[in-house]
């Protein structure tokens, strides 16, 4: 419990106006995208790092839990205070500044990754990583989730843009990490450590970020067919052929349906769609779009469509926007999981998936990221139904077994955090998990 004596001291590091303890304040910050909530006993705003010291000094001197959020958006329970204790948002730290010459950003951690991304292309550069959430989701939380997007197939990860870091352990030391030049290699690479550490290790602050050039064309590609298979040998065709799009992305006929029921787009005949996109100088767009074409036309498509035009390119995106809010009118809880396998085993992975889904009687959509074989498995089910809900997690279990049998990865994007925490000796073996426990030991 937060003694007034430490209500105090927390009120004095940041003002009154940052810190709240009243429950219609803690009540924001007691859940993210998982839907779970875990109330927290004060909420608090600092605008630096030497702010979140001094909280972070304080509540080692008085053992709080303090847990780190950025905009919440996580789908893994990451930013839950499960402990109660204080939440520490880094929100206020928004500031934004762009080095065109050296192609290099210097961005507070609570700054939104759209706004970022507006900001540096008005310098004709690219900030490339886009999580879906990238209209509300932060750096900071991009940063520890080690977040992807549609992009990652060609352009990468977060992980693949950070060059250096400010951060506060958790016993308060400020530290400054990484370089701000293309190259570095003094030292253990600690900002690299701490990209995809779920805020376990320190609270990011400001982040030194690489930028490159922004792409003068970007084509876009909406193509649909009548079977699954037709859809992943196209991707598979298209990875082999050395074209590497800039976004490669899937969705299967379950998400179609939902989608069909819940707005006025019809998909008769259509079992798969890919949304795919270059990008470029004219020329090279030109050349891999024509690859692509003649790609998906020789493996079945149905309809192939090709604009540049951004309000078409926004249009032909728009099923890909439709299918969360269409599948939570279907089923009222979505267990959203972001399993990767080798490109080469989708199809295997997808059909599995399938045979899942009726095996324990729950709906479950499939889609994303074709391109480096990171699909979203969304298990669809009611966590009022405890008997129904009990069948979810079997499957999502079965799921995880599957990717793993394949050759995959549990986690692409959204971390481990409260959710998949039972799952993490399913990939990590002992050795792994005991070192990952001693660095944080030392950390802590």
């Amino acid at each position: 419990m937060l003694n007034n004596s430490i209500r105090k001291e927390l009120t004095n590091i940041v003002g009154k106006e940052n810190v709240s303890f009243l429950a219609e304040d803690t009540l924001c910050y007691s859940y993210d995208a998982t839907g779970e909530k875990n109330m927290p006993e004060a909420v608090i705003f600092p605008c630096d790092a030497s702010e979140v010291s001094k909280v972070m000094r304080l509540a080692n001197a008085n053992g709080f839990a303090v847990v780190p959020r950025g905009a919440g958006s996580g789908f893994t329970g990451g930013s839950l205070p499960v402990n109660g204790g204080v939440v520490l948002t880094t929100e206020r730290m928004g500031e934004i500044e762009i080095d065109p010459d050296n192609m290099v950003a210097f961005v507070g951690s609570g700054v939104v990754l759209g706004e970022l991304q507006d900001e540096v292309e008005k310098h004709g550069l690219f900030y490339p990583p886009d999580p879906t959430s990238l209209k509300f989701s932060s750096i900071g939380g991009n940063i520890c989730e080690g977040s992807g997007g549609p992009r990652a197939i060609k352009y990468g990860t977060t992980r693949d843009y950070v060059l250096g870091l400010e951060l506060v352990l958790p016993t308060g030391e400020v530290l400054n990490t990484g370089v701000r030049t293309m190259k570095g290699v003094v030292g253990y690479d600690l900002a690299r450590l701490m990209v995809g550490s779920e805020g376990t290790l320190g609270v990011v602050t400001k982040a030194t970020l690489k930028l490159i050039p922004l792409p003068e064309f970007t084509r876009t590609m909406y193509v649909t067919y009548a079977s699954l298979e037709d859809a992943a040998k196209s991707v598979s065709r298209i990875i082999s052929s050395k074209v590497v799009p800039s976004t490669l992305e899937i969705i299967d006929s379950y998400s179609l349906r939902c989608v069909e029921q819940c707005t006025k787009t019809s998909f008769e005949g259509v079992n798969a769609v890919l949304l795919i996109e270059v990008d470029g100088i004219r020329e090279s767009t030109e050349k891999e779009a024509a690859v692509i074409k003649e790609i998906c036309i020789d493996s079945g498509a149905i309809l192939y469509k090709e604009t540049e035009d951004k309000h078409e390119k926004k249009d032909l995106w728009q099923v890909r926007r439709d299918i969360s809010p269409s599948l939570f009118k279907i089923r009222p809880t979505k267990i959203n999981e972001d399993i990767v396998v080798p490109r080469s085993k989708l199809t295997e992975l997808v059909r599995g998936v399938g045979e899942i889904g009726k095996k324990f009687n729950v709906p479950i959509a499939c889609f994303g990221h074709a391109g480096d074989g990171n699909i979203h498995v969304n298990v669809m089910t009611d966590r009022e139904d405890k008997e129904d809900f009990e069948r979810g997690k079997k499957a999502v279990n079965e799921v995880f077994l599957l990717t793993l049998k394949l050759g995959g990865t549990i986690s692409g994007e959204h971390g481990v955090g409260t959710t998949k925490a039972e799952y993490l000796d399913m990939e990590l073996d002992k050795n792994a998990i005991d070192v990952m426990k001693r660095i944080k030991a030392t950390l802590d």
